[in-house]
Parts: C-alpha cells; structure tokens; sequence
C-alpha cells in the first residue's frame, strides 16, 4: 500500500487517493502555507521545515513500514515549493505534484445566456526533480 500525504491546504478528491491531515496537523499545515505578508528567505525555509516535519508526524501516524515510500502531494506558494521538495527529500519523503485533465462545457440557460463550466479530473501524480 502505497501512502500519499495531502500537505495542501485544499481537501483531496477520492480520485485521488492520498490521506489528509486532521486535527492539530491540518491546523498547522494551514498556518505553515498561509503567508499574509511579504516573506523574508528565512520565513520561507522556516515554513518549508514545519511541514516537512508535520509529513514526518503524518508517516510516523500511519505506522509505514521499514522500507515502504511516502510520497506528499505538494502545492500552493510558487516561492515555498522548491525548499519543500529539499526538505522533504532530506526525511525520505517524495514530493509529487497533482496533475488534473480539464472537461469544459457550456451549458445554455433558460434566458439564452450561455454558462462555461470547468471540470478537472485527477489524472496523476508529477514527481518532483531531485
């Protein structure tokens, strides 16, 4: 069995298959991406090893077995992803970025107006380069 932990802050699909956080981690997660001012480098690195050690909580929670991979569907900051992939590397853990199809459709409403509505299907998992 394969485990892949959610550390966004968005709530996975069951297409998906990866577990969320509860409690205290998904609250800590949230604040660790959530950046409500212009972060230095050094908040940045901060925040990318408070999830990477929540991942770790998260593997340890799981009871994964010696030898089995972990793998942490990552999104969210463009400026937070390139140290999140370094720090979760470094505890044995593989990043992986959702990748998602898009269905559009218009659908025509009862006053002639026309509505574009945007589906995404999970599609995979994109690995993150070491």
């Amino acid at each position: 069995m394969t485990l892949i932990l959610n550390l966004t802050q968005h709530a996975s699909t069951p297409e998906q298959g990866v577990t969320d956080l509860g409690g205290d981690l998904l609250v800590t997660l949230r604040k660790a991406l959530t950046f409500d001012a212009l972060p230095t480098m050094g908040d940045i690195l901060d925040r990318a090893a408070i999830v990477a050690e929540l991942a770790c909580l998260a593997r340890q929670a799981a009871a994964v077995k010696d030898g089995q991979t972990v793998y942490a569907m990552i999104g969210g900051a463009p400026y937070l992803m390139a140290p999140l992939e370094r720090e979760l590397h470094m505890v044995g853990i593989t990043p992986v970025y959702a990748f998602s199809t898009r269905e559009s459709t218009e659908q025509t409403q009862p006053d002639g107006s026309v509505r574009k509505v945007n589906v995404f299907r999970h599609a995979g998992f994109v690995p993150a380069a070491k």
